[in-house]
C-alpha cells in the first residue's frame, strides 16, 4: 500500500513553476550596518585592553576608531539636519560621547556610540527588507502572457504590455497574466494568494480571475478587464506601501520630541558653561561643570530604561518561537485592544483533510471500503482534494484495488475503472444532471447537507451510476485555537474578529467552534484593509494575525501585525511586525501579555532614571557635583534600570496559555 501511495511525484504535474527568487538586500550591503559592525568589533577589542590596564596608546586608538566608525553615520546625518536648521538626538549623542571623552570618560562615550550605531543599522535593515518583499510580490505575476489575436493566432508578450480588451490564453499550470473574466474553458484555479481560500476554485465562462493566481489542469481564455498596473496584485503592493506610511505621524511626533530635547540640551549645556565663566570662573572649572552636566543629563539611562525590558522580552519570546522584529514592535503589541484573525492557515492548519466518511445504506461498503474506492479513483489526480483523500487512506493503511482509464474534468471530478466498475468522484452538483441514481436520493441529500452545513466540502463517490457514499473534506482547526481566542478575549476585553476570504458558511461554522461571533467572510485584501482602518478610525488599536499574501495589506495597515511563520508567504512574513515561527497559535496572547509586562517595567525604569537625572542635575546646578560622583550616579542608575529590565529573561516571565478553554488565564510577572 505505502509503495503505491508514495509514488506521487514531489512536484505535481501541471503545477505552477516556482516563482523567481525574491530579491533581498544583503545585510552588509547597507552602509549603516557596515559602520555599526566595525564600531562593535573595535569596541570589543578595546574593552579588555582598557580594563586590564593595557597600553594607553593602544586602547586609546581603538576607542578613537570606535568613535569614528560608529559616529560617522549619525554624525553625518546630524550635520545634514543641522544644515537644514534642525537638531536631532543622533547628533546630540555624538556630541555627548565626545564630551565624555573630553573629560576622560572614553569608555562611556564609546558605549553610547555603539548603542546608537547598532540601533540605526537595525532600522535600516528592517526598512530595506520590507521594501525587498514588496517589490518581490510583483514576481507573482508572470513576466509574459500568451495573447490571442483576432485571427486566432497566438503571440507571447510581456504581461505589462497587455491592455483592457485583450484575450489571453492560460494553459494548465500557468499563472494568470492579468485580471480578467473567463471567455471559454473550465479549470480549477488556486487563488490563495488573493483570497486565502484553502482550495482551488472552479472557473467557467463568466467567472473572474486574478493576475498571479495559478491555473489547474484546464485551459482558459480570459478577456483582460484591468490594466496590469491596476491589477489586484499591484493594488496589494500599493496598499502595503500606503499602510506603512500611515505610521509616519507617530514617527514625526517622536522626531518633534527629539528636536525639542536636543535644542534644550544644547542651550542648557552652553548656559552651564558660559554663565559661571561670565561670573569669573576659570575656563577649566566652567568646562568641567558643563561636561559634568552633559554626562549626568545624558539620556543614556533613559535609553537603557527602555531597551533592556523590551530586548529581554524579545529574547524570551524568541526562545519560544515568536520573532518580534524590533523593540518598538514589542512595545506596540501590548497596546492592542482588538484582534482580527485570518481563517485559513491561522485558526486552521491550512491543509485539507478528510474529516467525514458517510457510506450509504445498502451499498455493502463501510468507511474503509468507501475511502479505498475513492482513493483508487483519485490516486492519479493532483487536485488538493484528491491529495486529502489519498493521505487519509495512507493514514489508515488501506489496500487499494487496481484502477485504469483515469480521466479528469476540471470543476467536476475524476472518473476511473476500478476492478471493472466505473467509479466517479466529484462534486455533488453532478447529481443534478440526473445521470446518477442512489439507493435513496434523500439519503444522499441528507449526507451532503450535513457535511456542507458544518463547513465541509462534500465529495460524492459514484459506482456504476449509483452514489455509494459521501466524503467530507475540511481544513482542520488548530488544537489551541479556542483557548487562544478565549485568552485574547480576556486580554483585550473584546472577542476577536474573523476576517477571511473564505465563504460565509464555512467561516461561521469554524467561528462558532472557537467562540467568535463577529465574522467578516468573502473578503478581498482591500476589504480587510477597509475593516482595519474603520476600527482604527474608532480609536481601536488593532492586531491582525494572518499568513498569506492577501493578509499583507491588513498586516501593514494595523497597529500591529503577526504572521504565522510555518506556511506564511514571504510578503506576510516581511510585512508583519512579529512572526510565530513554530506556528503555535497560543503564543500570540502570551507575547501580548509579555509586551504589557515589558511596558510596565519601562515605566518603572523611566521613573528611576528620571529621579537620578533630576537629583544629579540639580546637584550640579545648585552645588558642586564631583565628577566621579556624577559618573557613579549616572552609571549606577544605568545598572539599576538595566538589571530591572533583564528580569524578563527569566523562564517564569513567559506567560502561558492552557491548551483547553477551561483554564486560559495568562501568568505574567
Amino acid at each position: 500500500m505505502s509503495s503505491v501511495l508514495d509514488q506521487r511525484s514531489a512536484r505535481p504535474a501541471g503545477a505552477a513553476r516556482p516563482a523567481p527568487p525574491r530579491r533581498r538586500t544583503r545585510l552588509l550591503a547597507l552602509p549603516e550596518a557596515r559602520w555599526a559592525l566595525a564600531a562593535l568589533v573595535l569596541f570589543l577589542l578595546a574593552l579588555p585592553v582598557h580594563l586590564l590596564g593595557g597600553p594607553v596608546w593602544l586602547w586609546g586608538a581603538l576607542f578613537a576608531a570606535t568613535y569614528v566608525t560608529g559616529g560617522w553615520e549619525p554624525g553625518r546625518e546630524g550635520l545634514k539636519a543641522l544644515k537644514d536648521r534642525t537638531l536631532d538626538v543622533d547628533l546630540l549623542m555624538v556630541v555627548a560621547a565626545l564630551g565624555a571623552a573630553a573629560i576622560g570618560q572614553v569608555l562611556d562615550g564609546a558605549l553610547l556610540i555603539v548603542i546608537f550605531a547598532t540601533s540605526g543599522a537595525l532600522e535600516a535593515v528592517a526598512t530595506a527588507r520590507t521594501a525587498d518583499s514588496v517589490r518581490g510580490l510583483l514576481d507573482l505575476a508572470p513576466a509574459t502572457a500568451t495573447r490571442v489575436l483576432p485571427d486566432g493566432t497566438e503571440e507571447s508578450v510581456g504581461s505589462r504590455e497587455l491592455a483592457v480588451g485583450d484575450t489571453i490564453l492560460v494553459r494548465p499550470g500557468e499563472r494568470v497574466g492579468a485580471d480578467g473574466r473567463v471567455l471559454d474553458g473550465t479549470s480549477d484555479v488556486d487563488q490563495a494568494t488573493i483570497t486565502g481560500e484553502p482550495l482551488p476554485v472552479a472557473k467557467r465562462a463568466g467567472d473572474e480571475v486574478f493576475a498571479g493566481t495559478v491555473n489547474g489542469t484546464g485551459a482558459l481564455r480570459v478577456r483582460v478587464e484591468r490594466d496590469p498596473s491596476d491589477s489586484v496584485i499591484a493594488r496589494i503592493v500599493r496598499m502595503v506601501e500606503e499602510a506603512s506610511e500611515t505610521k509616519a505621524p507617530t514617527q514625526l511626533f517622536i522626531e518633534r520630541i527629539e528636536q525639542r530635547y536636543s535644542i534644550g540640551m544644547v542651550v542648557a549645556t552652553l548656559a552651564v558653561f558660559l554663565i559661571p565663566l561670565a561670573f569669573g570662573n576659570t575656563l577649566q572649572s566652567a568646562l568641567l561643570r558643563a561636561m559634568t552636566f552633559m554626562i549626568v543629563a545624558s539620556p543614556c539611562a533613559v535609553v537603557l530604561s527602555t531597551m533592556p525590558p523590551l530586548l529581554s522580552s524579545i529574547a524570551n519570546a524568541g526562545r519560544r518561537g515568536v520573532l518580534a522584529k524590533s523593540a518598538v514592535v514589542m512595545e506596540r503589541l501590548g497596546q492592542v485592544d482588538l484582534v482580527a484573525l485570518d481563517k485559513t492557515g491561522t485558526l486552521t492548519e491550512g491543509t485539507p483533510r478528510v474529516t467525514g466518511i458517510r457510506p450509504l445504506p445498502g451499498t455493502g461498503l463501510d468507511e474503509d471500503g468507501l475511502l479505498a474506492l475513492a482513493t483508487a479513483a483519485e490516486h492519479p489526480s493532483e487536485h488538493p482534494l484528491a491529495r486529502a483523500v489519498v493521505d487519509a487512506a495512507r493514514e489508515r493503511g488501506l489496500h487499494l484495488p487496481g484502477a485504469t482509464g483515469f480521466s479528469s474534468v476540471p470543476g467536476e471530478g475524476v472518473t476511473a475503472t476500478v476492478e471493472g466498475r466505473t467509479v466517479r468522484v466529484g462534486s455533488p452538483s453532478r447529481l443534478s444532471t440526473g445521470s446518477d441514481t442512489a439507493p435513496s436520493d434523500e439519503a444522499v441529500a441528507v449526507a451532503v447537507a450535513e457535511l456542507e452545513g458544518t463547513g465541509h466540502t462534500a465529495v460524492t463517490v459514484v459506482r456504476d451510476g449509483t452514489v455509494v457514499g459521501v466524503l467530507g473534506i475540511a481544513d482542520r482547526l488548530r488544537p489551541d485555537a479556542a483557548a487562544t481566542v478565549a485568552a485574547l478575549t480576556g486580554l483585550t476585553g473584546r472577542t476577536p474578529v474573523l476576517l477571511t476570504g473564505d465563504n460565509e458558511r464555512a467561516a461561521r461554522h469554524l467561528a462558532a467552534q472557537v467562540g467568535i461571533t463577529d465574522v467578516r467572510a468573502g473578503l478581498l485584501p482591500q476589504d480587510k484593509v477597509a475593516a482595519v482602518r474603520a476600527w482604527e478610525a474608532e480609536g481601536r488599536r488593532v492586531l491582525v494575525v494572518g499568513d498569506g499574501v492577501n493578509d499583507a495589506p491588513a498586516l501593514a495597515a494595523a497597529h500591529s501585525g503577526i504572521a504565522m511563520g510555518k506556511a506564511g508567504s514571504d510578503l506576510a512574513l516581511e510585512t508583519a511586525d512579529a512572526i510565530v515561527v513554530r506556528d503555535e497559535l497560543a503564543a500570540i496572547p502570551s507575547v501580548v501579555q509579555l509586551s504589557r509586562t515589558a511596558r510596565r517595567l519601562v515605566i518603572q525604569n523611566l521613573a528611576i532614571a528620571g529621579t537620578f537625572i533630576t537629583v544629579l542635575v540639580a546637584w550640579d546646578l545648585i552645588g558642586t557635583l564631583p565628577l566621579p560622583l556624577g559618573v557613579a550616579g549616572h552609571e549606577g542608575s544605568t545598572v539599576i534600570v538595566g538589571l530591572n529590565g533583564l528580569r524578563l529573561l527569566r523562564e517564569a516571565a513567559w506567560p502561558r496559555v492552557r491548551s483547553t478553554v477551561e483554564d486560559v488565564p495568562l501568568r505574567g510577572m
